[in-house]
């Protein structure tokens, strides 16, 4: 299946990344269906214990999971298991990238994932992989600025945690390496407690404060921002606790 880089972006929203450590003797296909039909919007497996066939057989599964609900789906790692299986791409981190040409052998379409701890990183990863790429624009370069944002917050609250905090700075770097780009801040607040007046009033505080932070703490540019209204009673999860939330993208 193959997705264009906005659907790209939209889909970095909810990242859910496989751990059987926490299965319990359940079938991973059995987690992994919860997750996608309660809005995870990218699927990854990692798998750093299974065999290579155990490995194969796990990924189709998971692969055909992700595709009924239109989700792009990666294999950490494995090339090999991600082209078998039909995956939308791979991720590797740092280390396995070495002298790997990894663009050309995954081809131009598919999305190539890269671990990046820092800004410097991310863009040494950017880098290197539009370097190997025969197309200047390639899927690589939308993954790796890791658009968009989900800030979440407290029921009925509009400030900013501080393990928010971390995350609006790094996004902070980022979107000051995006000269020319306007970044869109939407708040949302769920429908299932408080008045429709009260959820505005939480839906548009929670994204002037995001705003706010990313001005004034982060000194990113206003330019390169625009807060944009709720709709109506719109959400974007149909999830209580995930619907506490302002999206920057």
């Amino acid at each position: 299946m193959k997705f264009t880089k906005d659907e790209i972006r939209a889909s970095l929203l909810l990242y859910a990344v496989t751990d059987r450590t926490w299965l319990n003797g359940r079938p991973l296909t059995e987690d992994v269906e919860r997750v996608l039909a309660n809005g995870a919007t990218f699927l990854q497996i990692r798998e750093k214990a299974l065999e290579r066939d155990a490995f194969l057989a796990e990924a189709k599964r998971l692969q055909a999971q992700a595709a009924r609900y239109h989700v792009p789906f990666v294999v950490n790692d494995s090339i090999e298991v991600a082209l078998e299986c039909g995956a939308d791409g791979v991720h590797m981190g740092q280390s396995d990238l070495a002298g790997k040409p990894v663009r050309s052998l995954i081809g131009p379409d598919k999305i190539l994932g890269i671990s990046a701890n820092t800004v410097d990183a991310a863009v040494a990863a950017e880098q290197a992989a539009i370097a190997e790429s025969t197309e200047p624009d390639t899927v690589t370069r939308t993954v790796v600025r890791a658009q968009p944002l989900a800030v979440f917050f407290t029921i009925g609250q509009t400030n900013i945690t501080d393990k928010e905090m971390v995350n609006l700075k790094y996004a902070a770097q980022v979107i000051k390496n995006s000269p020319g780009h306007v970044y869109k801040i939407t708040g949302y607040a769920d429908t299932q407690t408080g008045t429709p007046q009260r959820n505005e009033y939480l839906s548009n505080q929670r994204a002037q404060n995001v705003y706010d932070a990313l001005v004034n703490k982060f000194g990113v540019s206003p330019k390169s921002l625009k807060i944009v209204p709720r709709k109506g009673q719109s959400v974007p999860f149909d999830n209580a606790v995930l619907d506490r939330v302002s999206i920057v993208e």
